[in-house]
Protein backbone atom coordinates (compact mmCIF):
# COMPACT_ATOMS: atom_id res chain seq x y z
CA UNK A 1 0.00 0.00 0.00
CA UNK A 2 2.74 2.43 0.93
CA UNK A 3 4.56 1.85 -2.37
CA UNK A 4 1.37 2.82 -4.22
CA UNK A 5 0.80 5.92 -2.10
CA UNK A 6 4.41 7.08 -2.48
CA UNK A 7 4.12 6.80 -6.26
CA UNK A 8 0.82 8.71 -6.53
CA UNK A 9 2.33 12.20 -6.72
CA UNK A 10 3.06 14.71 -9.42
CA UNK A 11 1.82 13.66 -12.84
CA UNK A 12 0.36 10.37 -11.60
CA UNK A 13 -3.20 9.96 -12.94
CA UNK A 14 -4.53 8.70 -9.58
CA UNK A 15 -4.70 9.92 -5.99
CA UNK A 16 -5.31 7.87 -2.86
CA UNK A 17 -8.69 8.69 -1.32
CA UNK A 18 -9.04 5.95 1.30
CA UNK A 19 -7.13 3.11 2.92
CA UNK A 20 -9.38 0.39 4.34
CA UNK A 21 -8.31 -2.63 6.32
CA UNK A 22 -10.10 -5.62 7.75
CA UNK A 23 -7.58 -5.45 10.64
CA UNK A 24 -7.99 -2.40 12.91
CA UNK A 25 -4.38 -2.84 14.05
CA UNK A 26 -2.88 -2.78 10.56
CA UNK A 27 0.19 -0.57 10.42
CA UNK A 28 -0.88 0.73 7.01
CA UNK A 29 -3.78 2.60 8.59
CA UNK A 30 -1.45 4.72 10.71
CA UNK A 31 0.93 5.27 7.81
CA UNK A 32 -1.89 6.42 5.56
CA UNK A 33 -3.36 8.66 8.24
CA UNK A 34 0.06 10.29 8.77
CA UNK A 35 -0.02 11.20 5.06
CA UNK A 36 -3.46 12.77 5.31
CA UNK A 37 -5.30 9.89 3.64
CA UNK A 38 -8.69 8.92 5.04
CA UNK A 39 -8.69 5.52 6.74
CA UNK A 40 -11.29 3.01 7.87
CA UNK A 41 -11.19 -0.38 9.55
CA UNK A 42 -13.89 -3.02 9.26
CA UNK A 43 -12.89 -5.95 11.44
CA UNK A 44 -14.04 -9.10 9.66
CA UNK A 45 -13.86 -11.10 12.90
CA UNK A 46 -17.02 -9.46 14.21
CA UNK A 47 -19.02 -10.91 11.32
CA UNK A 48 -18.20 -14.58 11.78
CA UNK A 49 -18.93 -16.41 8.54
CA UNK A 50 -21.39 -13.77 7.31
CA UNK A 51 -19.38 -12.49 4.34
CA UNK A 52 -22.32 -10.51 2.97
CA UNK A 53 -22.66 -8.53 6.21
CA UNK A 54 -18.89 -7.92 6.33
CA UNK A 55 -18.90 -6.67 2.75
CA UNK A 56 -21.93 -4.45 3.39
CA UNK A 57 -19.99 -2.79 6.23
CA UNK A 58 -16.89 -2.60 4.03
CA UNK A 59 -18.88 -0.89 1.29
CA UNK A 60 -19.90 2.02 3.51
CA UNK A 61 -16.52 3.81 3.68
CA UNK A 62 -15.63 2.75 0.13
CA UNK A 63 -18.78 4.19 -1.41
CA UNK A 64 -18.44 7.35 0.67
CA UNK A 65 -14.92 7.88 -0.72
CA UNK A 66 -16.08 7.33 -4.33
CA UNK A 67 -12.90 5.67 -5.62
CA UNK A 68 -12.38 5.04 -9.30
CA UNK A 69 -10.07 2.07 -8.67
CA UNK A 70 -9.75 -0.33 -5.74
CA UNK A 71 -6.23 -1.63 -5.09
CA UNK A 72 -5.95 -4.67 -2.85
CA UNK A 73 -2.63 -5.03 -1.05
CA UNK A 74 -2.34 -7.51 1.78
CA UNK A 75 -6.12 -7.88 1.93
CA UNK A 76 -6.45 -11.56 2.77
CA UNK A 77 -10.22 -11.94 2.45
CA UNK A 78 -11.90 -13.54 -0.55
CA UNK A 79 -14.49 -11.13 -1.93
CA UNK A 80 -17.87 -12.45 -3.01
CA UNK A 81 -18.89 -12.40 -6.68
CA UNK A 82 -21.51 -9.73 -5.84
CA UNK A 83 -18.87 -7.40 -4.35
CA UNK A 84 -16.51 -7.96 -7.27
CA UNK A 85 -19.31 -7.39 -9.81
CA UNK A 86 -20.10 -4.02 -8.25
CA UNK A 87 -16.56 -2.83 -9.11
CA UNK A 88 -15.96 -4.98 -12.20
CA UNK A 89 -12.90 -3.89 -14.13
CA UNK A 90 -11.86 -1.53 -11.33
CA UNK A 91 -10.29 -3.82 -8.70
CA UNK A 92 -6.59 -4.68 -8.83
CA UNK A 93 -4.68 -7.15 -6.68
CA UNK A 94 -1.05 -8.11 -6.22
CA UNK A 95 -0.32 -11.81 -5.80
CA UNK A 96 3.05 -13.30 -4.78
CA UNK A 97 3.42 -15.81 -7.62
CA UNK A 98 3.65 -15.88 -11.38
CA UNK A 99 0.00 -16.57 -12.04
CA UNK A 100 -1.55 -18.80 -13.19
CA UNK A 101 1.00 -20.76 -11.14
CA UNK A 102 0.17 -21.04 -7.44
CA UNK A 103 -3.10 -19.18 -6.90
CA UNK A 104 -4.18 -18.91 -3.28
CA UNK A 105 -1.94 -19.27 -0.25
CA UNK A 106 1.58 -20.56 0.52
CA UNK A 107 2.98 -19.50 -2.83
CA UNK A 108 6.64 -19.35 -1.77
CA UNK A 109 6.54 -22.78 -0.12
CA UNK A 110 4.92 -24.20 -3.22
CA UNK A 111 7.55 -22.69 -5.54
CA UNK A 112 10.35 -24.06 -3.35
CA UNK A 113 8.74 -27.50 -3.10
CA UNK A 114 8.43 -27.62 -6.90
CA UNK A 115 12.11 -26.69 -7.22
CA UNK A 116 11.18 -23.76 -9.48
CA UNK A 117 14.05 -21.74 -10.89
CA UNK A 118 12.11 -18.51 -10.62
CA UNK A 119 9.24 -17.01 -8.70
CA UNK A 120 7.72 -13.56 -8.73
CA UNK A 121 4.54 -11.59 -8.46
CA UNK A 122 1.52 -10.72 -10.56
CA UNK A 123 -0.83 -7.75 -10.62
CA UNK A 124 -4.21 -8.77 -11.97
CA UNK A 125 -7.77 -7.57 -12.21
CA UNK A 126 -9.93 -9.14 -9.56
CA UNK A 127 -12.71 -11.35 -10.86
CA UNK A 128 -15.12 -13.72 -9.14
CA UNK A 129 -12.62 -16.57 -9.61
CA UNK A 130 -9.73 -16.45 -7.13
CA UNK A 131 -6.48 -15.09 -8.64
CA UNK A 132 -7.73 -15.70 -12.18
CA UNK A 133 -8.42 -12.22 -13.55
CA UNK A 134 -6.60 -10.68 -16.51
CA UNK A 135 -2.89 -10.25 -15.84
CA UNK A 136 -1.76 -6.62 -15.90
CA UNK A 137 1.87 -7.19 -14.96
CA UNK A 138 4.44 -9.64 -13.69
CA UNK A 139 7.90 -9.38 -12.19
CA UNK A 140 10.23 -12.35 -11.98
CA UNK A 141 12.83 -13.08 -9.33
CA UNK A 142 15.28 -15.98 -9.22
CA UNK A 143 14.92 -18.78 -6.72
CA UNK A 144 18.40 -19.13 -5.26
CA UNK A 145 20.11 -22.24 -3.92
CA UNK A 146 19.36 -22.57 -0.22
CA UNK A 147 16.42 -20.15 -0.35
CA UNK A 148 14.00 -20.21 2.54
CA UNK A 149 10.39 -19.09 2.30
CA UNK A 150 11.33 -15.89 4.13
CA UNK A 151 14.26 -15.08 1.83
CA UNK A 152 12.21 -15.71 -1.29
CA UNK A 153 9.28 -13.73 0.11
CA UNK A 154 11.57 -10.75 0.80
CA UNK A 155 12.85 -10.72 -2.81
CA UNK A 156 9.32 -11.06 -4.19
CA UNK A 157 8.13 -8.22 -1.95
CA UNK A 158 10.81 -5.91 -3.38
CA UNK A 159 9.57 -6.82 -6.87
CA UNK A 160 5.97 -6.15 -5.78
CA UNK A 161 6.95 -2.65 -4.66
CA UNK A 162 8.26 -1.92 -8.16
CA UNK A 163 5.58 -3.68 -10.18
CA UNK A 164 2.34 -2.60 -8.49
CA UNK A 165 2.99 1.17 -8.72
CA UNK A 166 4.02 0.83 -12.39
CA UNK A 167 0.87 -1.16 -13.22
CA UNK A 168 -1.42 1.21 -11.30
CA UNK A 169 0.07 4.23 -13.07
CA UNK A 170 -0.64 2.66 -16.48
CA UNK A 171 -4.06 1.33 -15.47
CA UNK A 172 -5.19 4.69 -14.05
CA UNK A 173 -4.03 6.27 -17.31
CA UNK A 174 -6.33 3.96 -19.28
CA UNK A 175 -3.75 1.40 -20.43
CA UNK A 176 -4.39 -2.26 -19.67
CA UNK A 177 -1.50 -3.83 -21.56
CA UNK A 178 0.56 -6.03 -19.27
CA UNK A 179 3.96 -4.97 -17.97
CA UNK A 180 6.67 -7.59 -17.54
CA UNK A 181 9.67 -6.73 -15.38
Amino acid sequence: MLALVRDMVGDHPARPVLVVSNDPGAAGLARASERGIAVAAVDHRGFGRDRAAFEAALLEPILAAEPDILCLAGFMRVLTPAFVARFAGRILNIHPSLLPKYPGLHTHARALAADDGEAGCTVHEVTAELDAGPILGQARVPVLAGDTEAALAARVLRAEHQLYPAVLRRFAGGKRQAIFL
